[in-house]
């Protein structure tokens, strides 16, 4: 009797831990773990292509994260994805001549925004916008022009021979 106790007491704690394990890789992958109360400052970068860029995506600069994406519109005027940034209230001695990229990260393929710093001496402040920026890389594309490439070249002509004549045997 005592012993089935335990067990069930066991198998309870186990399963109670492995939710919370669950539950804490929900809050990771859906970024809602580190949401901000957004006590920073608004900046603004304009994308060709976002690839899966999504709100509350991290913003980082030499691989630390300064902010999250706010929001993601579209401008009808440009045709280009206008992307809002909240930029921590710490960091605020970021140049405006900064580059802004969109990179992928991790297994899950969790696209983030990347800053390269730029060397003004002027910075960024509530309402600023980055001008240079790196569209998201999207696979299908990078391969559709990588098999256009090699279309393009046409078919090659086996190795040894000489404009359809047979290559002689060697004696």
């Amino acid at each position: 009797m005592f012993h089935s106790k335990t067990v069930e007491i066991g198998v309870g704690l186990f399963v109670a831990l492995g939710l919370a394990a669950l539950f804490m890789l929900a809050m990771k992958v859906s970024n809602l773990s580190a949401f901000s109360g957004g006590d920073g400052y608004q900046v603004t970068a304009r994308f060709q292509n976002i690839g899966g860029l999504k709100e509350r995506a991290p913003v980082t600069m030499s691989g630390v994260r300064v902010g999250r994406v706010k929001s993601i519109d579209f401008d009808d005027q440009s045709y280009q994805a206008l992307v809002t940034l909240d930029i921590d209230s710490r960091w605020t001695r970021i140049p405006t001549d900064s580059t802004a990229s969109i990179f992928t990260a991790g297994l899950l393929g969790e696209q983030y925004i990347a800053l390269e710093a730029g060397g003004e001496e002027q910075f960024l402040a509530e309402g600023g916008e980055l001008k240079l920026t790196q569209s998201a890389l999207v696979l299908e594309q990078l391969v559709g022009q990588f098999l256009f490439s090699k279309a393009a070249e046409g078919p090659k002509a086996p190795e040894g021979s000489k404009g359809g004549e047979a290559a002689a045997p060697a004696r």
